[in-house]
């Protein structure tokens, strides 16, 4: 399972910027191949400390286990202009994309630059996300009627789902009626992801920054989190000017330039957890000699369905699992050790995975 993000805004908030510095820095990825799968589709691997550590854990002599983290995808939406769910821009190729997505990355200008022309001629982030916002929720309202009109026509002929689905289509509609995304709205019935909705998906405002901003928030920023906050969803401070930098530099060079700006961790990093805290994921790790591997589940999913991650067979004939958790494998110097001090359990197929389990499937095939 991997992770898409759809990176959305306005002309001249930094979104390209943004994108560009992410597929530069896919580049760098340690040991994940990067690739292109579109011109405007770059993934980057997820950091994860612990899996350096587990490899160092598993390195015999000169064979050191090659780490494979899990990844990010993240989609350069094209076409979000006022009026784009018209058709203006590029307006039915952001449609497509971004209908594809996880989640939504929505990129706000919250930086003054009098060189740097705003498509409004001011800077006002909020202005800034109810425009693409009421873009959304325009797309949503067109797509949706015309389903609800399919749908009535099929309910006239005693079709009970269709029915059930006209009138969750109309509880939806009443929401997006009132400007309110389709998240905002509470229903019976779940949402058949056929209805294409893009305003139901997560969204993640990225305010982006200049350098001096970084590690204190200016007015533009406060306003953002504050719109956020009202409508429960999270806000990543970047510099995409910065992220760009950081991109060119040699690992080591860029964790001091980060210090040196007195900031943690880039931009970058932060979007990646956020857009998994989001979506409410978590990463396993499966390790040995022969590789580190992490793999991303859902919180709440079970070993069997942790092990149909790896590989559909192991699901299916799965019999238990070996678990560990991350750091007492780090300790513990291996398997063998981990299991001679009592740290390595046997679960079952009720076992619900918990984020830096360790498993090792046991299975028939």
């Amino acid at each position: 399972m991997g992770l898409g993000i759809g990176i959305v805004g306005l002309p001249n908030v930094g979104k390209s910027t943004l994108f560009n510095a992410i597929t530069r820095a896919g580049a760098l990825a340690a040991n994940y191949p990067f690739a292109t799968i579109e011109p405007n589709v770059g993934r980057v691997s997820v950091p994860d400390e612990r899996l350096s550590a587990l490899s160092k854990v598993f390195t015999k002599g000169d064979r050191v286990p090659p780490i494979i983290p899990t990844f990010v995808e993240f989609v350069d939406i094209a076409g979000l202009v006022k009026g784009a769910s018209q058709g203006e821009g590029l307006g039915n190729q952001f449609l497509a994309n971004i209908r594809e997505v996880d989640a939504i990355a929505h990129v706000v200008r919250c930086f003054e630059d009098g060189n740097v022309v705003h498509v409004a001629g001011k800077v006002d982030p909020l202005d800034d996300i109810e425009t693409i916002n009421t873009e959304l929720i325009l797309a949503d309202m067109a797509g949706l009627e015309k389903r609800l009109q399919n749908l009535q026509k099929k309910a006239k002929g005693n079709d009970k789902e269709a029915r059930e689905q006209a009138e969750l289509a109309e509880q939806i509609l009443k929401v997006l009626g009132e400007g309110k995304p389709a998240r905002a709205g509470t229903y019976e019935g779940k949402i058949p992801k056929d209805f294409g909705l893009i305003t139901i998906k997560p969204i993640i405002y990225v305010a982006n920054v200049g350098e001096n901003d970084l590690t204190q928030d200016n007015e533009h920023v406060k306003a953002v989190r504050e719109y956020a906050a009202k409508e429960g969803a999270s806000v990543v401070k970047i510099s995409a000017q910065i992220e760009g930098e950081l991109a060119e530099m040699p690992e080591e060079e860029a964790r001091e330039f980060l210090h040196d700006l007195g900031v943690q961790e880039s931009g970058l990093d932060q979007l990646v957890k956020v857009g998994y805290d989001t979506l409410g994921l978590i990463t396993f790790i499966t390790s040995g000699e022969k590789e580190v591997r992490a793999w991303t589940i859902r919180k709440g999913e079970t070993a069997p369905e942790a092990a149909g991650e790896i590989h559909s067979d192991l699901q299916r004939g799965f019999i238990r699992a070996e678990v560990i958790e991350w750091n007492r494998m780090v300790e513990a110097g291996g398997w063998a050790n981990a299991k001679s001090k009592g740290w390595v359990r046997t679960e079952g197929k009720d076992y619900v995975m918990k984020d830096g389990d360790i498993m090792n499937v046991l299975h028939n095939m």
